[in-house]
């Protein structure tokens, strides 16, 4: 059973320079600039390894997104679990949190040109927890649901990705503090507003 921790332990690290390395490159150049060796060699392990855990640099990245998203996706479950946390956009310190916690990854996702796949799949899965929100029976339906999930998570995601570029100028408390009172001011979060 040791044996099998130590591996384990081992396969993470691996995987965890790996995708280090693969971040830092893909901070500095576009992704098909990246090779693999150049990979293996910065993470210290060879080709071969590489190719043990991921296809190519495609699926290098497609894992690096999906396990960021998913992350994300478990945190604001646990936070919707949570009567008094309100939602994700309301109460938004835990997702300031981790970004400011996996920086590199987000760094190197906005920084990078070719990252639309991560911002698309991010905006979805935001709207996506947004318009479950807005179903609420005391919703007006002045503006449509779905154009409005799409409006939120795109604010929500440009107020993310300034302070990401700005090398995180303000603690997470006050990013938190400050998208609730914008969107506090704006009367554009349906339901929770209204019970605030």
């Amino acid at each position: 059973m040791e044996n099998i921790t130590k591996t384990d332990r081992r396969i993470i690290r691996t995987k965890q320079s790996i995708t280090k390395s693969f971040l830092e490159l893909f901070s500095e150049k576009d992704l098909e600039q990246i090779t693999i060796n150049e990979i293996a060699e910065r993470a210290n392990v060879n080709r071969g390894t590489v190719y043990l855990h991921y296809s190519d640099k495609y699926d290098l990245l497609d894992k690096c997104i999906e396990d960021h998203i998913n992350e994300l996706i478990s945190l604001c479950k646990k936070q919707e679990a949570n009567p008094v946390s309100q939602g994700m956009v309301y109460n938004s310190k835990p997702v300031f949190d981790y970004i400011r916690d996996h920086f590199p990854f987000f760094s190197a996702m906005f920084s990078n040109q070719r990252a639309s796949l991560f911002r698309d799949r991010l905006l979805h899965f935001i709207s996506a927890s947004l318009m479950d929100k807005m179903e609420g029976p005391d919703n007006g339906h002045v503006i449509d649901n779905e154009l409005n999930a799409q409006f939120l998570a795109s604010a929500f995601i440009g107020i993310v990705e300034w302070w990401i570029r700005h090398q995180m100028p303000h603690s997470t408390d006050f990013m938190a503090d400050q998208v609730r009172k914008l969107f506090k001011k704006n009367q554009i979060y349906p339901n929770v507003m209204k019970r605030s």
